[in-house]
């Protein structure tokens, strides 16, 4: 099992959640940060830590986001891997809550 980042994180990009993993799990794409599977080892302390409750045990993945399970695995293999918190995107607080966020991710790795 993982955790797996849905799509409540496109365009917010917090990273209050990395500052918890304990073994640097999370990968930082250009608008997203995905969980690498492989490194994930369940801890659950991202989880309270997301201000945008974008993430989820990969068994409770809401039907809706099941997309992002295979997502993360993707591009956790090519997005870089980020170790300290940064702040969010600009406008993170006003796409927060915004549903259908989908069409706006980019696949591109934060440079």
């Amino acid at each position: 099992m993982a955790y797996i980042v849905t799509s409540a994180c496109i365009r917010c990009r917090y990273t209050d959640c990395v500052e918890v993993c304990p073994v640097d799990a999370f990968r930082a794409g250009e608008n997203m940060l995905v969980i690498d599977p492989v490194e994930c080892i369940d801890c659950q302390a991202c989880v309270p830590a997301c201000p945008a409750n974008a993430i989820y045990l990969d068994e409770d993945v809401p039907a809706a986001e099941q997309e992002f399970t295979a997502l993360n695995a993707r591009l956790a293999k090519v997005w870089p891997a980020i170790t300290r918190q940064e702040k969010p995107m600009a406008d993170a607080d006003a796409w927060k809550k915004t549903p259908g966020k989908r069409a706006h991710l980019s696949e591109r790795p934060k440079r």
